[in-house]
């Protein structure tokens, strides 16, 4: 657990710097997901994600650093992996770990910016196999859901 933890509290520092750039928002309605992402059009960015609609003992986040394998202007293919931690868990478990390792994922994805007038509006589908902690057990998921890319606002080059 130690050689674990000293690399996610590294990841979630870096994962704060980068949100003060280009942060994302995202909801997955039928995953109950709330998703906080870094800057999504740098060549690697880190997603994390809050479960919803839980016990407190069972809510879980899982810690997704992504790689970018293909980025346009309308569409973004991409993967990744990660972690599902509970730091909750103590509360139904006395005896568990400080932060809880619930299990491991993969994800493969992809965001389209369907709207012409405003790509910050993206909608998110993902593949997700996800395996319990121990490997004795796993689930192929998927995520459909709506993500806001916060920036900038460009300025007008027209003449008015």
């Amino acid at each position: 657990m130690k050689k674990i933890f000293a690399p996610l509290i590294i990841l979630l520092f870096v994962g704060v710097g980068e949100l003060k750039a280009q942060a994302s928002v995202g909801y997955y309605p039928w995953s109950n997901l709330i998703s906080v992402s870094t800057n999504t059009k740098k060549a690697i960015w880190l997603d994390t994600r809050l479960q919803t609609n839980s016990l407190f003992s069972s809510l879980s986040i899982d810690i997704l650093p992504m790689i970018n394998l293909k980025r346009g202007e309308i569409v973004q293919w991409y993967i990744g992996g990660g972690i599902r931690v509970n730091p909750l868990y103590r509360i139904a478990d006395s005896k568990a770990d400080l932060i809880t390792i619930d299990g491991y994922s993969v994800n493969f994805g992809v965001r389209i910016a369907p709207l012409p007038q405003n790509r910050r509006i993206q909608l998110a589908l993902e593949l997700n196999p996800y395996v319990k902690d121990k490997f004795d057990s796993g689930v192929l998921k998927s995520h459909f859901g709506v993500v806001y890319v916060f920036g900038k606002k460009k300025e007008s080059t027209e003449i008015q």
